[in-house]
């Protein structure tokens, strides 16, 4: 499913035009975006959390030039479904 096939099933369900119903799911990803880049996790009930994973440092090789780098401790995004989420996915 796309951004537009999650828009045209809200705008069917909800009767408000598909404009607006994209504005408001482009806001909603872009605060979620903002969110996590201050490093704030956002908590949604009932669906899952999106947070920020810190990956430590390790070490990596270049096979093609046969050398090692370190890759630096960095952070990432990440999502944890709910209990209630992962419930209904696994029926």
């Amino acid at each position: 499913m796309t951004k537009a096939d999650i828009v045209s099933e809200i705008s069917k369900a909800t009767g408000i035009d598909k404009a607006s119903v994209l504005l408001t799911v482009e806001k909603f990803m872009e605060t979620v975006k903002d969110s996590l880049s201050n490093g704030e996790n956002v908590y949604l009930r009932g669906f899952g959390s999106f947070i920020v994973k810190t990956r430590s440092q390790k070490t990596a090789r270049n096979i093609s030039k046969n050398t090692t780098m370190i890759i630096p401790e960095h952070n990432i995004p990440a999502f944890k479904p709910a209990k209630v989420f992962m419930e209904q996915v696994k029926k």
